[in-house]
């Protein structure tokens, strides 16, 4: 498994509009945090830690990278131990090391992050702990999705909140579709897929593995057997009602995307 390796930031960096210093700002950190030969390298051209320039990476990756950490990684989560400005400006620079030239810098100046802060029902506030209740280990909702800063974004922003649960035990999740690799098939979401490598989660177990290819190495063919019910794992229809009632409160936080 590829993984970012980030350092603490020690100088705390102003949350700027202007992306072009804000870029400067992730470029001055990462070089005197992550550019040794010992982390990522110079201009993440790699070094002890993987490369990260012209890898593909999408800037949702980078972040939740960054924020989350990788698990059984030297990649540890930041997201906590950085502010929403140092966090930001490097995953801007590192989003143009692969090609991005506009990546979201967030909040306006002075703003320490964008969180919507919402009030919760006594259902939507337990449904916002069932998301994410540790008890639970990877048979939860934010192991594989992101809502309002909780989770893990591997698949797609939520788009659309189903109607009931069993809707939402019966959604259709057109993002996946099926690798084929070493003569074995497997339900996967795609992250990049370029001429030198093919990158996607492989959905076979939980957590999802992310898995790096040689195009020659995988087929890719559209559509796939998996269905989102396999991902809910024990909860009860109670308790899909109680997150269904957490997601509503918290939609107009969640970007439009294509389902998962």
């Amino acid at each position: 498994m590829k993984a970012l390796v980030l350092l603490p930031i020690a100088t705390a960096l102003s949350f700027a509009q202007d992306l072009t210093t804000v870029i400067k700002q992730g470029e001055a950190a990462f070089a005197k945090t992550c550019g040794s030969g010992y982390c990522h390298g110079s201009g993440g051209a790699g070094g002890g830690a993987p490369r990260l320039a012209a890898r593909g990476f999408e800037e949702n990756y980078i972040r939740t990278t960054v924020t989350n950490g990788v698990k059984d990684t030297q990649m540890a989560a930041y997201g906590k131990s950085i502010s929403a400005a140092e966090l930001t400006a490097v995953v801007a620079y590192v989003a143009t090391l692969n090609g991005i030239a506009n990546p979201s810098i967030g909040s306006p100046a002075g703003s320490e992050g964008t969180r919507t802060q919402v009030t919760l029902s006594a259902e939507a506030a337990g449904g916002k702990a069932l998301f994410s209740e540790a008890n639970r280990g990877f048979a939860r909702c934010s192991t594989c999705h992101e809502v309002n800063g909780i989770g893990i974004a591997v698949a797609p922003p939520i788009s659309r909140v189903p109607a009931s649960a069993a809707e939402f035990k019966g959604l259709a999740t057109p993002a996946v579709s099926t690798a084929t690799a070493e003569a074995e098939s497997m339900p996967i979401l795609m992250v990049a897929r370029r001429s030198q490598d093919v990158l996607f989660y492989d959905l076979t177990t939980s957590p999802p593995v992310l898995r790096t290819c040689a195009p020659s190495e995988v087929s890719i063919t559209e559509g796939s057997t998996w269905q989102h019910v396999t991902a809910l794992g024990k909860y009860s229809e109670a308790e899909l009602n109680a997150i269904l009632a957490y997601l509503r409160v918290t939609a107009p936080t969640i970007n439009p995307a294509n389902q998962y």
